[in-house]
Parts: structure tokens; sequence; C-alpha cells
């Protein structure tokens, strides 16, 4: 009967520290999630502060966001490049980090999708609805994007033809 006191005593503990361990991991994930995010919206670019000192910038996902740290200043510019999350890194000169924070990218809120079965059509309404090219549209992005690159070498000016 001791010994059966003695294991329920022995083991009392280690379910103390396991909870324990349960506790602190359910905490840090916590305080991981409440990590500072900087939303932007797809496509377009936002000014944001960087920490005094900041030499080198470090997207972990660039084709969530694209960071550009701005020279002689505490800025730093992220556009949106395709949804979700991603995360920051700001370094020192001699790489120590100085900040770390997340980037969330997330459509206009502009943008009506239509998705019909497996189909999907954006359209931009501000204020009236027009088709909109977005990521994950379906096949017809192929033919948009080539109609806007024809449009967009019309709008160039022809080079000046050279005089004899």
């Amino acid at each position: 009967m001791s010994e059966l006191f003695r294991f329920r005593l022995s083991r009392r503990p280690f379910t103390s520290a396991a909870l324990a361990l349960v506790m602190n991991a359910a905490l840090g994930q916590f305080v991981a999630q409440a990590a500072p995010i900087l939303d932007v919206t797809l496509d377009r670019a936002t000014i944001s502060r960087v920490p005094e000192g900041t030499k080198t910038l470090v997207v972990g996902s660039p084709i969530i966001a694209d960071v550009t740290l701005i020279k002689g200043s505490n800025a730093m510019v992220v556009t949106g490049k395709g949804f979700g999350e991603t995360n920051l890194i700001a370094l020192d000169g001699e790489g120590n980090p100085l900040l770390e924070e997340m980037i969330r990218v997330a459509p206009p809120n502009t943008v009506l999708v239509v998705q019909r079965g497996m189909d999907r059509e954006s359209y931009s309404c501000t204020p009236q609805c027009m088709p909109s090219v977005q990521l994950g549209d379906g096949p017809q992005f192929a033919n948009a994007s080539g109609q806007i690159t024809a449009r967009n070498s019309l709008e160039t000016p022809a080079a000046a033809p050279q005089g004899h």
C-alpha cells in the first residue's frame, strides 16, 4: 500500500510540470499571435516606420509582399504582391534583429468576386462595377493581361525619328 501511495505522490509533480509546459506553450502561441500585424492591400503600396538604425529588411515570402527601405529615413515601402501573411525582419548594420512583425495582404474591399463553380471573375466597383483582373481569376487572366500590355505599349511615346 505504501508503494501505491508513493507512486501517486511521485506522479503528481510530473502532472503539474506537464500542465505547466502545456500552459507555457499555449501562452507562447498567444504571445506570438499578438505580434504586430501590418495590413496591406493587394497591388498597393504603403509607408511604414522601422526602428532607428535599420540597415536591412528581410521578408519571408516575397511573393506575398515586397519591402524597400527608404534611405536616409526610418521608413519602408511595403507593396502587397499576393494574398496571405508573411513575416518581416528589420536588422541593424551588424545583423542584429531590431523588429519582427507580420505583414497581411488582403484584396481591396472594392472588389466584387463572382464564383461560378471553378470559374472566378473579379469586378472593381469604384463606384461602378467593371471587370478587373485579380489573383485567382480564371483563364481570362491571360487574355486580359495581354490586352493591358498592348494598351500600355500604345501609351508609350514612339522614339523620335533621327534627323540626318
